[in-house]
Formats: C-alpha cells, structure tokens, sequence
C-alpha cells in the first residue's frame, strides 16, 4: 500500500509513502494472529487494506479463496458482511448522536438481518448480553457509558453479522490496565463460541498478544521480519528487532528486571517516504554486516512454522 505525496497548486506527485510493502501472510480459520510492531509500522494500514478500507495498490486479499481486491461495491458489500472491524479508541469510534442499541443495530438494517422490529430488538438485546452489558442500557447514548463499556459496545456492533473475520486494531489500547483484560477475556470467550470465527489482532503490547494469539507476525517499516507460533517467539525469537522488541517486555519480578539486559536501539526508526536499501532494520541492528545495506532479505523457513526475514539467521 504507497500512499502518493503531492506537491504544488496542480497536486502533482512526487514520491510515495510505503506504508506496506511486500507483506504477505495467512490467517487461518478460528486463529488468532498477533500483528505486532512499533507506532507507524504498518500494522492498521495491513488491515484496513484486508477490509478494503483502503484500495491496495497491488497484489490480492484472498477471502475464502476469492480475490477481494478487485470486487465491485455492490459485490464487496455481500462480502462485509463476513467482515468487521473493532476500532482502537472507543470514544471516537462511536455516533456520540445515536443510542447505543441504535449503534449495536446499525448493521442488522444496513445488511437486511432483521425481518421485522421485533427480530431486530431481540437481536441487539441477544448482542448485548454477548457482550456482558444488560440491555436495559441500549437507550444510552455514548457518553453516558465508561470507556469499557464503550468498547463492549464496538465489540458487539462488529459481532452483529456473525463475521467470519474480525480485525482488532489495537482495541485496549486507550483503556485502563483492569479493563484491558475484561476485553481480552471477551474476545477469548466470544472465539471459543464459534468455530468459524478468526481474529487478526493488531497490537504493539507483546504481553497481550501473547495472551491471545496463536501465531505472531512482527512488522518493521512496512516489512514482515518475523512469523511463528506465539509461544515460540517468547522462547526463542530470532530477529535482532524481535529480540528488543522483548527486552522491553516489563517483568512484574522486579529482581529479573533488574538482572536482564536490555536491547536499547540507535537512532532512529527510518522515514518510509525514504525507506534504506537492503533491509530495513540494517542502520540500527548491531548485527548488519555489509550485504545487509544491499539485499532485503526474503522470509525463509527456519524450523517448522517459524521464518525470518535476515541475512545473519
């Protein structure tokens, strides 16, 4: 995904912003995949291009075997429904002008799932308790809800359609440390409900995605760098940027936090309107040798379900 930069009256372009580049990946049914990478990364940009928020500018988005990316509106509507999307901040994410049954209902109308007004209450109540709120709440408006309470609220609007894919974009992120496990543990319950269901969970906190994901892909710069199973990322991580992506990991102990090292990275992260020949992370790995400055270095099979993107693994 490039997006164009323009300059002048006439908005004429003059170089573009990688914002992802080369990414490729598959999510598996009723999985949960951690998409994992510092601010700016790439992460939200990978799905929004997934949900067609953005148009890519090459390459496919396979869905249940068919190439989304070049579906007509009308086409990707029936698709979305399939689709949904758990936004990051609950405060904006939300019509601060509609209720909030009136927000959990929205896509029922949009996509005709309620044959009558009685289906349609007994829908958004059946949502609503999915989400641990009580129903008697749905009048509300936003503001009258907490900030967890608001993200249940997402939560149940992206549920509506019994989606076959949800894309959790860094959805605790704004939320305090005790809320922020109440929805990770409804996210793990409303997955173990459904077998059909599968998560792409974006975060940059590696001690949640951890928590939740089956498998991980770390991102730098627009590039994957590393993908394998959760537990084995944690037990033996591979890529210089992964391994100090850990080494700031907080350890409750406060005698192991004292006693580990950590990987405190140079300079700092590149522009991607100027992304560095070679591998991206080779200007602050202190393991780049010369070849790395000339060739990016292609995801390749480490051991079963585990690869990585260097010349020095």
């Amino acid at each position: 995904m490039y997006f164009p930069v323009t300059r002048g009256v006439l908005r004429r372009k003059v170089a573009d912003v990688k914002a992802v580049d080369g990414v490729s990946f598959k999510l598996k049914r009723h999985e949960t995949l951690g998409l994992v990478g510092e601010s700016g990364c790439g992460k939200t940009t990978v799905g929004r291009c997934i949900l067609r928020l953005y148009q890519p500018t090459g390459g496919q988005i396979l869905f249940e075997g068919e190439d989304i990316s070049t579906f007509p509106e009308k086409k990707l509507r029936e698709t979305r429904r399939k689709m949904a999307l758990i936004f990051q901040d609950p405060y904006s994410s939300l019509d601060p002008r509609q209720s909030a049954g009136s927000i959990v209902g929205e896509p029922l109308k949009i996509h005709h799932m309620a044959g009558s007004l009685s289906e349609y209450n007994d829908r958004v109540d059946q949502l609503f308790r999915r989400v641990g709120l009580d129903p008697s709440m749905k009048s509300r408006f936003p503001h009258e809800f907490s900030g967890g309470q608001r993200q249940r609220i997402g939560v149940a609007r992206a549920l509506a359609c019994e989606p076959r894919l949800i894309v959790c974009d860094e959805p605790i992120s704004a939320l305090d440390v005790s809320i922020q496990a109440q929805i990770i543990n409804l996210l793990k319950e409303l997955k173990e409900g459904s077998r059909e269901l599968s998560y792409l969970f974006i975060a940059h906190d590696l001690s949640v995605v951890r928590h939740i994901s089956d498998r991980v892909i770390v991102m730098y710069l627009g590039r994957i760098v590393e993908v394998t199973k959760s537990r084995m990322l944690f037990e033996n991580p591979l890529h210089p940027y992964t391994i100090a992506l850990l080494s700031a990991v907080p350890i409750a102990d406060p005698f192991l936090e004292e006693k580990r090292d950590r990987i405190v990275l140079q300079g700092e992260v590149p522009s991607p309107l100027n992304s560095p020949h070679g591998c991206s992370f080779h200007p602050r790995c202190i393991h780049a040798i010369p070849e790395c400055s000339q060739v990016i270095p292609p995801l390749r099979k480490i051991s079963d379900g585990h690869e990585v993107a260097c010349l020095r693994v």
